[in-house]
Order: structure tokens, then C-alpha cells, then sequence
């Protein structure tokens, strides 16, 4: 019999984008994060847990001239304006970060199913503990996701799976678009950090929105 012949193709859902994190942003923003998190006073005003969903420790607001200052806007423009040629065959002219945060996550934290706000959302890896803990029943360690990155779409059906698990490392970055459905599952067995930096922004409206109009 012949060799068939097959090509993989994803007609349907999400399109979604990995990058790594350049290690000078990884750097920077790490010593930014450090350094804020001695004092009280920077802790307070950067402070961005009213305004988002996690159970965590920290989750800290980035300023804008951090941002642009260690070139992390910059990173997260071209991927998306590359991402988007790719996908649409349409370029980007406008590029507004909405917001920036780090969250600090522990041993037994958790971030619930949640969505964001404008058009592009993302989130990387700056910290990662190098055990994220097994299952109590230890059968079942090879279904373990603790401390990984869950991404919701759909219903699951025959060949269609609703759901991706992400195992985080360190200068990883995963962009999708804000309306993806994810959840962050808690971790064990470790006192050391899992630290992640998010983003939403807004591009060119008469790209996002898919079905014209205002």
C-alpha cells in the first residue's frame, strides 16, 4: 500500500503564540521585582490584587517606564505584530498596553478560570520552582498539573479537546487572545516562588473586531 499522506491543520479555535522572553528582560525585570518587594512603600503603591482574580501572594502592577525601560513592551510588540502577519495576513498599526503586572505565587495558591480585559493577552515565566509537587495517590502522578497554565476552550468531544496544559519554564511566553478561557492549578512540596508576568493591550479595532462595524 502507498504512504499516505497527511498534513495537520487546525481550522478551528484559538490561535495562540510561544516566544521566549529575551534573558536581559528576564533579568531586569526580576531585579525590579526583588528590589520592590523590600519596600513597603513601592509595595503599596504598585499593589495590583484589587483588581484581579488569583488567591496568591503578590501581584504587582509593572509602571510604564519600567515597561518600556527594560524592553519589554517592545518584545511583547513585535511578537504580537509578527503574530498577526502570520495568522491574518494583516499588519498592525496600533499598540496599547493596558496594563502589566508580576504575580508572586506559593506552595497551595491558585489562580481561578478567568479571562482578560482588551484585545491581546499574555503571560511568561520569570521564576519557576524546580519541583511542583506529585499527586497524594501516587498512581496518578503522571496527570499531575500542579502549578501549570490551563487553557479553556470549547466542550470536549470526539478529536476535540477543550482544554491545554502548559508546563511553565523559566523565559517561556504564551500570547492569546483576551477572551481564552485559563486557570493556574496550585502547587506543593516547595517553598520556592513561581513567578509570571502578564499583559493586555489593544490593537487596531478593525482587526479585532471580526465582524466590522464600530
Amino acid at each position: 500500500m502507498e504512504k499516505l499522506k497527511v498534513n495537520y491543520v487546525r481550522p478551528f479555535g484559538p490561535s495562540t503564540l510561544k516566544a521566549q522572553i529575551p534573558e536581559e528582560i528576564i533579568k531586569s525585570l526580576n531585579s525590579y521585582v526583588d528590589n520592590s518587594i523590600n519596600d513597603q512603600e513601592k509595595i503599596n503603591k504598585i499593589d495590583h490584587g484589587k483588581k484581579l482574580v488569583g488567591d496568591v501572594s503578590q501581584e504587582l502592577r509593572l509602571e510604564d517606564e519600567i515597561v518600556d525601560k527594560v524592553g519589554f513592551k517592545d518584545f511583547l510588540q513585535k511578537c504580537v505584530t509578527i503574530w498577526i502577519e502570520t495568522e491574518l495576513k494583516k499588519k498592525i498599526t496600533k499598540f496599547d498596553i493596558i496594563d502589566t503586572w508580576v504575580v508572586r505565587q506559593f506552595q497551595n495558591e491558585y489562580n481561578p478560570t478567568h479571562w482578560h480585559g482588551g484585545h491581546i493577552s499574555g503571560v511568561g515565566y520569570l521564576k519557576v520552582p524546580k519541583d511542583l509537587g506529585q499527586f497524594t495517590q501516587k498512581e496518578k502522578d503522571k496527570y499531575y498539573i500542579g502549578g501549570r497554565l490551563q487553557l479553556i476552550h470549547g466542550s470536549k468531544m470526539f478529536m476535540c479537546p477543550s482544554t491545554v496544559n502548559l508546563t511553565p519554564k523559566v523565559g517561556d511566553f504564551y500570547f492569546f487572545p483576551n477572551y481564552l478561557m485559563h486557570t493556574v492549578f496550585p502547587f506543593k512540596n516547595s517553598n520556592e516562588e513561581r513567578r509570571s508576568v502578564s499583559f493586555n493591550a489593544k490593537i487596531d479595532d478593525n482587526i479585532y473586531n471580526v465582524y466590522g462595524g464600530g
